[in-house]
């Protein structure tokens, strides 16, 4: 029996899920005693605690949950200052008022829910006033630091064990940045002894730091605005390439020095690059909104590169928020309106869609599906706050459980929605709105 149990206990591993899209960034939950669906009631909720708002996701590492939120002030928006020379835009998307109040960063026991420690600053908000709710950039942990990316350019690295804080940086007053439409969102990425950023400005759209100091190491790019996209490592041609997609174009620089190896233009609608860069072999994905998506081809070693294709209304995946996933030469991503889509990645060509993940069976505004494979099946998120089982093929959509986990609490338009990346770790989900943090468990 206790040879069983320690066999048992050697092949059902917990994980981490430390920063954006996993430990890898590559949105894939590799860890077993993962249930095949859900119980009739939904899965056991382990514990819940409170929370203000924002779309940052949280971190799961060393037994602890690390989240960020926004404390605002009590004000009416309709009264704020309104932040624009002469007269201000009347589409609200474009909208920005000054807003005060704190941002934060809340540690977590990862058992029960129990507040270990938090952080908070000063933070009055410039960014578009609907969506001036919180943080962006899901925390990134590494070692015994994590780093927080807030919405107005403030970048901390706090100490795990207590929240002490080891250094920071404040983008606005360090790299003169004008602060984009909809905040500072690009989750902040290690690699080897550098913490990369997407910062913005002449010379600085991408800037490395010393993890450990905050000391500024190189300095690359230039673009009208950074935009909203994470920074992403590939390796194409032997090299290990630094993916950065900013308001002008997607270019590809080398982590150690920042030195351009390729750039291509690309222009997403208004600077919302968004989604995570993919790869397959020597092939690029980038996606972004109103129907914007292409594959590039980067030349065998790695110098160059090309674009392979354009999507349209009938070709790729224009997905807004989300990240597209790719497995075996096809992409899987929630488009416009909520239509889920597989396409071929040599060519663009759909090979099937559904509105069924994200809005039943008609386009809804907005609507958006983070997407994370687990074995031979996916987890799907969608902004109604229900996580779906399905399998996804070239052979089609197979849905093979739902629940609903949290309920919605932001108002865009006509719906109400959640627009959280969960956490997925210790066979466990972690997810948020802007009222609180839930846990659930998905172990068998």
């Amino acid at each position: 029996m206790l040879l069983f149990i320690l066999i048992l206990s050697g092949t059902l591993s917990a994980a981490d899920w430390p920063q954006w899209l996993g430990p890898r960034r590559d949105a894939v939950w590799r860890e077993d005693g993962i249930l095949d669906a859900f119980p009739r009631e939904g899965p056991k909720l382990r514990w819940r605690a409170p929370l203000g708002g924002g779309y940052s996701g949280p971190a799961v590492a060393q037994g602890r949950v690390f989240v960020m939120d926004r404390i605002a002030e009590l004000i009416d928006p309709a009264k704020a200052k309104v932040l624009h020379e002469g007269q201000p835009p009347r589409n609200e998307n474009f909208l920005r008022k000054l807003l005060p109040g704190q941002e934060r960063l809340q540690c977590l026991d990862e058992a029960t829910g129990r507040v270990l420690w938090k952080q908070q600053w000063d933070c009055p908000y410039t960014t578009v006033t609907t969506y001036a709710i919180g943080p962006r950039a899901t925390p990134t942990v590494e070692g015994d630091r994590v780093y927080a990316l807030g919405a107005e350019g403030h970048l901390f690295c706090f100490a795990v064990k207590d929240g002490a804080i080891m250094w920071q940086k404040d983008f606005k007053k360090a790299y003169n940045l004008k602060i984009p439409e909809w905040g500072t969102a690009a989750h902040p990425l290690v690699d080897g002894d550098r913490l990369i950023c997407v910062v913005g400005g002449a010379g600085t759209t991408c800037v490395a730091f010393d993890k450990r100091t905050g000391k500024e190491l190189w300095r690359a790019l230039t673009s009208r605005q950074p935009g909203y996209c994470p920074p992403v490592i590939h390796t194409f041609g032997g090299l290990r390439q630094l993916i950065i997609w900013h308001s002008d174009a997607v270019e590809a620089l080398n982590p150690l020095t920042g030195e351009l190896y390729w750039s291509m233009p690309l222009r997403p609608t208004f600077g919302m690059s968004i989604g995570q860069p993919i790869a397959e072999g020597n092939r690029l994905f980038v996606m972004s909104f109103n129907r914007v998506s292409a594959c590039i081809e980067v030349a065998a070693d790695g110098q160059s590169a090309q674009i392979a294709w354009r999507g349209n209304t009938r070709r790729g995946a224009g997905g807004v928020h989300n990240t597209a996933f790719l497995a075996d030469g096809h992409l899987y991503a929630c488009g416009n309106g909520g239509n889920f889509i597989c396409a071929r990645l040599a060519d663009g060509e759909r090979v099937w869609s559904t509105f069924a993940p994200a809005a039943g069976e008609r386009p809804v505004s907005w609507a958006n599906v983070f997407t994370v494979r687990h074995g031979n099946r996916y987890f799907l998120a969608n902004d109604f706050g229900e996580l779906i089982i399905a399998r996804l093929s070239p052979k089609g959509y197979e849905e093979i459980s739902r629940a609903k986990l949290i309920e919605p609490t932001h108002r865009v338009g006509q719906r109400t929605l959640v627009w959280s990346h969960p956490a997925f770790a210790n066979r466990s989900v972690y997810l948020r709105n802007d009222r609180e943090i839930r846990c659930y468990s998905l172990a068998k």
